[in-house]
């Protein structure tokens, strides 16, 4: 979902991250509350003083959003559930995790945790409005707004719309009600849906009557709300398509290697025009040693085809591009997902068992999603296959 993150810090163990179009939001939130919010509500203070009540409102906004998905990251180490960072984007947070809640509780306790969070804060942030309000009004109506807006972003996040907290909590029930994840998923993503539709309605009707700002706002909210419910949906099918079925079920033995000391140009004219593969394992001594890909070559002038080797710009082997031929289908789509690489090599001990491709697991997955079209599998049911790509709870 991320591809522009930048890691800001570590703490309990989590990495915390932005996405680039963060920047936008803070920028916008920042200008909002300089030149809309707190004039209005202190309408004779110097003109400075609004934008830097802007800046600390904004860092305020920051933090509320991190303690929101922490506490979720929280609950979720508490149950095992491993969560591999926070990241913040333009419309919120998201805590990502690496697999599904075991269970309804737990899916519950994770949800309940944020809108649990935001509460507290906003009571917090209140209560220290109330003593310092007397002796700052700047420092009063940060602390306000910050108030306001835990507790805004609490109620929101309880409506039952999938992927919001209330629309976990949902899941979470109905799952409990029919034990089956992959239906409660499907209807809770329904609403979910329809509800981003609602807000897409609201904006443009917004626009309409003139509150373009306000109005693009929810607009863009209602896309991304009905974009991660079908996502959110999508992963849970993946998962239990591809759970336990292990990665020698689907990868070519016996694939075409290629020696360490091949020239570039022997490589491009003898493998990669005949063959047409995007990436040949590198094999050495009967050893595998790494992979070679069109985009290395690519990356190589073409002055130097000639004299540069494969093992000049060979790919080393690492946990980035190999994989266990036992390992689980859905464990070798999240390392693609994570590693960016399409394709992996399939090693077994010291020896190279094959080689599984993205193509050839998406093409196992339509064929065995077509044949269950109608079917609502349990999570822990005797037939259930699945996996996914790293979750994402978003906000």
């Amino acid at each position: 979902m991320f591809e522009r993150r930048i890691t800001l810090f570590r703490i309990l163990g989590f990495e915390v991250r932005i996405d680039i179009s963060w920047v936008i939001l803070a920028i916008l939130v920042t200008w909002t509350l300089a030149a809309g919010l707190f004039p209005a509500w202190y309408p004779d203070l110097p003109a400075n003083t609004y934008w830097w009540m802007g800046i600390v409102g904004a860092l305020g906004l920051f933090f509320s959003i991190i303690f929101h998905e922490f506490s979720h990251a929280i609950v979720a180490r508490r149950y095992g559930l491993p969560i591999t960072g926070i990241t913040l984007f333009i419309f919120g947070g998201v805590a990502e995790m690496d697999e599904e809640p075991a269970s309804p509780k737990v899916e519950f306790l994770m949800a309940v945790a944020g809108p649990v969070a935001s509460v507290i804060l906003a009571a917090v942030f209140f209560g220290i409005y109330a003593g310092a309000a007397a002796w700052s009004q700047p420092v009063g109506g940060i602390l306000a707004y910050l108030a306001v807006i835990n507790l805004l972003l609490a109620v929101f996040n309880l409506i039952p719309a999938f992927p919001l907290d209330g629309g976990r909590m949902l899941r979470a029930a109905l799952w409990a009600w029919k034990g089956k994840l992959r239906w409660a998923t499907r209807v809770a993503s329904n609403i979910g849906s329809g509800f981003g539709l609602l807000l897409i309605f609201l904006g443009i009707f917004n626009v309409v009557t003139g509150n373009f700002i306000g109005g693009f706002w929810w607009f863009l909210i209602g896309l991304f709300v009905r974009a991660a419910a079908g996502n959110s949906y999508q992963q849970v099918v993946v998962r239990q398509a591809l759970e336990g079925v292990p990665v020698r079920r689907l990868m070519h033995r016996d694939p075409i290697t290629v020696p360490p000391d091949l020239s570039v140009s022997e490589l491009v004219e003898n493998f990669f025009y005949r063959h047409y593969h995007k990436m040949f394992p590198v094999v050495e001594g009967g050893r595998p040693i790494g992979c070679v890909t069109s985009k290395q070559v690519k990356d190589l002038p073409r002055e130097r085809w000639p004299y540069a080797t494969v093992a000049d710009i060979l790919q080393r082997s690492s946990a980035e591009n190999t994989v266990r031929p036992d390992a689980d289908a859905l464990d070798a789509m999240a390392l693609m997902n994570r590693s960016r690489n399409s394709r992996l090599l399939v090693v077994e001990g010291d020896r190279l068992a094959g080689i599984v491709t993205l193509k050839d697991m998406l093409s196992f997955l339509s064929l065995k999603l077509a044949f269950e079209e109608d079917e609502d599998i349990g999570l822990h049911g005797a037939d259930s296959l699945s996996g996914d790509l790293p979750s994402e709870r978003a906000r």
